[in-house]
C-alpha cells in the first residue's frame, strides 16, 4: 500500500490543483471515523459536507447497492427501471411534495430548479423568455457550473469564467425586504439556501425564512430552497426550512440523498410547477438510474428513524455548549443548528493551521473563509464519541493564540 505522503504526490502531480485538501488520506471509514494508509484514526467533523448523514459505510445502504449492482446497474431514460417509481414515491412521502425530478449532483438539482422557474415564468406568469429574473442571495453556494458561478460573489468560483449568465439579481442575505424590494413583474423565482453553509453556516435572523415564504406568495414567484447540505435531518428537522415551518415551491436536494455512496440528487415540487416539463425538455442518462434509486430508498429509510432527529437536537445543543465554554480568546461566535455547526475566530485569523492541529489530534475538520471552522459530523454520532471528539477540541483550541 502506498503511504500517505506517496499518495498526495500522485494527487498533485497527476490531478488539476482545484482544491486545496487538508493533508490527510482516508483510506477506510466506518460510521463516525475514518483510517489513513498508517493505520491512524480520525474523527469525521466533516461528513462530506452533509453527503455521509447516514455514516460511513451505513450497513443497509451498503447491502442496498451491492444486491442492486446483481441486478441491474443503468438502463438510461429511454426504458423504465423497476426502482425509479419506488425511489421517487419514497422521496415524495418523506418531503412532502407530488412530483420529484432525479438527477446525480447538487448543483444538477440546482439547475434543474432553475430551468424549472424559468420555464414557468414564461408558461404560468406569462413574462416573455428572455426576461425571466431570479432573486439569489451573497455569499451564496449552490455549486459551480457556468450558470451557477454567475450569480456567485465569491472570487475564487467566479472570475476569468466569463462570459457570465443573465437574469439573477443579488441581494443581501438576512434581507427580507431587500427581497421585496428587488421584485419587479418579471420576478419568476427566489432562491435561497435556508442557511449558508459555505459562507460559514450563517443561521438567519428567525422569522426570515417565514418572511421570504409570504413575500413569493404575495407576488406570485417561486420560492427555491437548496437544501443540498442542510436537508436531510442534517439541522435537526427533516429540512431547514421545517424550522420554520416553511414549505417552498420547489426544494434542490442531493448529497445525503446517495447515503454517502454515490451521487443522487433531485428536485422536489408539486404537479403544477413540475408539468412544465414534457418529453425532451429535460434530462439526464444516469438521472433515477437503478442503483441510485436503490441507493436513495435506503438511504432515506435511514433517515426515517425517530431517534436519528432527537439525536441531532440534542448532541447539536450539546455541542454548541460545550464549545462555548472552551477558554480561547480568538473564538467570536459559536453557531449552527443541529449537527451543522461553525467556529468563527476573530476577523483576519487564519484557521488552516488549527485544522492542521485538529488532524494531529485526530479529528477532522475544514475551514472556510480563512477564520471559520464547519464540524459536521455524521449523524449516527454517539454521545461517547462526541464527548471524545470535543476533547480534542478543547485540547487544540485552547492552545490557540
Amino acid at each position: 500500500m502506498l503511504s500517505t505522503k506517496e499518495i498526495i504526490k500522485l494527487d498533485e502531480k497527476y490531478g488539476a490543483h482545484n482544491y486545496h485538501p487538508l493533508p490527510v488520506v482516508i483510506s477506510e471509514a466506518k460510521g463516525v471515523m475514518v483510517t489513513d494508509p498508517e493505520g491512524k484514526q480520525y474523527y469525521d467533523f466533516l461528513s462530506a459536507y452533509s453527503a455521509v448523514n447516514q455514516g460511513h459505510r451505513n450497513a443497509k445502504i451498503i447491502k442496498a447497492l451491492i444486491d442492486q449492482a446483481g441486478r441491474c446497474t443503468l438502463t438510461s431514460r429511454a426504458f423504465h427501471n423497476d426502482k425509479m417509481g419506488l425511489f421517487l414515491k419514497k422521496l415524495c412521502e418523506f418531503t412532502g411534495y407530488e412530483m420529484a425530478l432525479p438527477m446525480n449532483t447538487g448543483a444538477e438539482a440546482v439547475e434543474t430548479a432553475i430551468k424549472a422557474a424559468r420555464r414557468w415564468g414564461v408558461e404560468k406568469k406569462g413574462i416573455k423568455n428572455g426576461k425571466q429574473e431570479i432573486i439569489v442571495c451573497e455569499d451564496n453556494f449552490h455549486g459551480r457550473t457556468s450558470t451557477i458561478i454567475s450569480f456567485s460573489t465569491d472570487p475564487d468560483s467566479r472570475v476569468n469564467y466569463g462570459p457570465y449568465a443573465t437574469g439573477f439579481k443579488i441581494v443581501k442575505y438576512n434581507d427580507a425586504k431587500a427581497i421585496e424590494k428587488a421584485i419587479n413583474p418579471n420576478t419568476c423565482a427566489v432562491m435561497i439556501e435556508p442557511i449558508q453553509g459555505e459562507a460559514g453556516v450563517f443561521v438567519p435572523d428567525k422569522g426570515y425564512l417565514k418572511a421570504v415564504r409570504q413575500i413569493c406568495t404575495k407576488n406570485k414567484v417561486l420560492f427555491i430552497a437548496d437544501e443540498v447540505q442542510t436537508g436531510f435531518c442534517r439541522t435537526g428537522e427533516r429540512f431547514a426550512c421545517n424550522h420554520e415551518k416553511v414549505r417552498p415551491d420547489i426544494m434542490a436536494l442531493g448529497k445525503a440523498l446517495g447515503g454517502g455512496v454515490i451521487p443522487v440528487s433531485a428536485i422536489v415540487a408539486d404537479k403544477k410547477i413540475m408539468e412544465v416539463f414534457t418529453p425532451g425538455t429535460h434530462g439526464s442518462t444516469f438521472g433515477g438510474y437503478p442503483m441510485a434509486a436503490a441507493v436513495g430508498i435506503a438511504s432515506l429509510e435511514v433517515l426515517e428513524d425517530k431517534k436519528l432527529l432527537k439525536n441531532v437536537q440534542d448532541l447539536g445543543e450539546y455541542f454548541r455548549t460545550e464549545v462555548g465554554k472552551i477558554k480561547c480568546k480568538k473564538i467570536v461566535q459559536v453557531r449552527g443548528k443541529g449537527l451543522l455547526n461553525a467556529v468563527v475566530f476573530a476577523k483576519g485569523f487564519e484557521a488552516w493551521n488549527v485544522c492542521l492541529a485538529l488532524r494531529d489530534a485526530g479529528l477532522l475538520a475544514k475551514q472556510t473563509h480563512g477564520n471559520i471552522i464547519r464540524f459536521a459530523p455524521p449523524l449516527v454520532i454517539t454521545k461517547k464519541e462526541m464527548d471524545k471528539a470535543l476533547l480534542i477540541i478543547k485540547s487544540v483550541f485552547e492552545k490557540v493564540k
